[in-house]
């Protein structure tokens, strides 16, 4: 079954263009030209690809709005801007990736493919990380209070930490892991998701596991720790 993407762009030229290409490589896609537009389309969607300046408002809010509200599809996000400040506020919107414009249609297309990629089946185990629980089935992390909102990379990120556990990995081995060897992204992108999760997970030798970094390396997961 093909997935259903959503284009959230406000540039009918970019809009239709990019919807045009996305539907030749077989997805099933929805446009939007304003938020909106698009609080009323992205329901089912897999993933949107959204536009940071709107004129109804920004994407970092409205992409808030949709981690705050339960949505688990894709979000890369596109904008102009390309300053290490406005990377770091995508991601802790709930970004699961970011392009900047003047962007390459094949790179766009890649990035599309492997984010579709890394959310197809998972394995049926749960994991503990000090008190959270990481239940890779149904892709939910928890601790006694509930869920913590993980994006869909934010949760692929500590799957892979886990599964190498006590290594040092690089930031290419991370980025070649996790976003995928086709995608090209820049290694500071590994830095600003590692800070999001310490945020959200609280991991310190007290909890029981900790991300620590590695340097000149990259980062290492260590369980078992107090």
């Amino acid at each position: 079954m093909a997935h259903t993407l959503l284009v959230v762009e406000d540039d009918e030229n970019l809009r239709l263009a990019l919807c045009d290409n996305l539907e030749d490589e077989g997805y099933l896609v929805r446009a939007a030209s304003s938020l909106a537009e698009a609080r009323g389309a992205f329901e089912g969607a897999a993933l949107i690809i959204l536009d940071i300046m709107l004129p109804d408002g920004d994407g970092y809010s409205f992409c808030r709005e949709l981690r705050a509200g339960g949505y688990g599809g894709g979000v890369i996000m596109l904008t102009a801007r390309t300053l290490e400040e406005d990377l770091v506020r995508g991601f802790e919107a709930g970004a699961d990736d970011y392009l900047s414009k003047p962007y390459r249609l094949r790179e766009l297309l890649a990035r599309v493919a492997a984010l579709l990629r890394r959310a197809g089946g998972a394995p049926q185990q749960v994991d503990q990380l000090g008190a959270w629980s990481v239940d890779r089935g149904a892709r939910i992390v928890r601790d006694a209070e509930g869920p913590v909102a993980l994006t869909r990379t934010e949760f692929d990120l500590i799957i892979f930490l886990l599964d190498h556990n006590g290594r040092a990995l690089s930031r290419d081995e991370i980025l070649d892991g996790v976003w995928g060897a086709d995608v090209v992204v820049d290694g500071r992108t590994v830095d600003n998701f590692v800070s999001t999760l310490k945020k959200k997970l609280r991991p310190s030798a007290e909890a029981g596991w900790a991300i620590r970094t590695v340097r000149g390396v990259g980062y290492r997961l260590e369980l078992g720790l107090g």
